[in-house]
């Protein structure tokens, strides 16, 4: 008997988290949410699978996906191959010819099919594109404290009609940060500020950055200092304050950027944790951090 309890109890759990996530479905059904994938979710078998069940279902319920995705490690491990040492400068890719070719071959071949594969297999129809298709991403060179680092981008314009059409004819976009300039010049854009554009462009409901990080602590060193939800104007103190430091201050200004173009909230998860985007957008409590105007 007390079997037969523990195994009901289960299920009335079960259940109730369906009913906790109802209104949540209600609300969000409808409304684009973009995507940022990358971290140790693009990483780990088990973790990869676990994000794009999380996304299939968002597109079940009536949510419109819209995936934007780095891969660093990818390209690194193709210009190992190749002999080239990767250079980075303030956390961005030096990128000369050579290796721009490299990270469109990745991007926008290897990691990008695979993430379509990936989400078809479960069921859903999706489409892989560049930011270069439709001219998506146009971008200009962007300088590194006034250095030249190579075909570094920064977007300077979105144009939605291609991602609109893919939506409207149910598939899921899953695009790769690279763009071109109006002479037809590639660039390398950081995937984090790509997204932040496309979701602002987009007037996304959601921007989702899966990060290897709880999310944003009043200490690093204390993963229970969590601040669940903060505003743009909250985030401009939290950086006068050195609560928010180091590589932390690009990603909550690609947020800011993200919330000050259209987006209403920007969301940090942490794609360590099984589930997140789901435990994030349908519980009450949440587990990364929002951040809203």
């Amino acid at each position: 008997m007390e079997v037969i309890n523990n195994t009901m109890q289960k299920y009335i759990e079960k259940a109730n988290v369906l009913i906790e996530a109802l209104p949540y479905i209600k609300e969000f059904s409808g409304n684009i949410f973009v995507i940022k994938y990358g971290g140790s979710a693009m990483l780990d078998e088990r973790l990869k699978q676990k994000v794009f069940q999380d996304i299939v279902l968002l597109k079940r319920v009536g949510i419109y996906p819209v995936i934007v995705h780095g891969g660093g490690p990818s390209i690194n491990n193709m210009l190992d191959e190749i002999g080239k040492e990767p250079e980075f400068v303030d956390g961005l890719r030096v990128t000369d010819a050579k290796t721009m070719e490299v990270v469109e071959m990745v991007l926008s071949g290897k990691v990008n099919k695979d993430i379509v594969s990936n989400l078809q297999t479960l069921g859903v129809n999706a489409v892989g594109v560049s930011g270069k298709d439709g001219n998506i991403l146009t971008a200009k060179k962007k300088y590194i404290n006034g250095k030249d680092a190579g075909q570094i981008g920064e977007v300077e314009k979105v144009n939605t009609d291609l991602i609109k059409a893919v939506i409207d004819n149910d598939f899921i976009p899953v695009i790769a940060p690279v763009g071109k300039d109006c002479s037809g010049n590639g660039y390398n854009i950081n995937a984090d500020y790509a997204a932040s554009a496309i979701a602002g462009a987009l007037n996304a409901n959601k921007l989702v950055y899966l990060t290897d990080v709880p999310g944003v602590l009043k200490d690093v060193n204390d993963s229970e200092s969590l601040i669940s939800r903060m505003t743009v104007k909250e985030v401009a103190s939290y950086i006068e304050q050195k609560i928010i430091s180091g590589g932390m201050i690009p990603k909550v200004e690609c947020c800011v950027s993200g919330v000050e173009a259209g987006v209403k909230t920007v969301h940090i998860l942490d794609g360590r944790v099984e589930h997140s985007l789901l435990l994030e957008i349908f519980t009450h409590k949440g587990i990364g951090t929002q951040i809203e105007k």
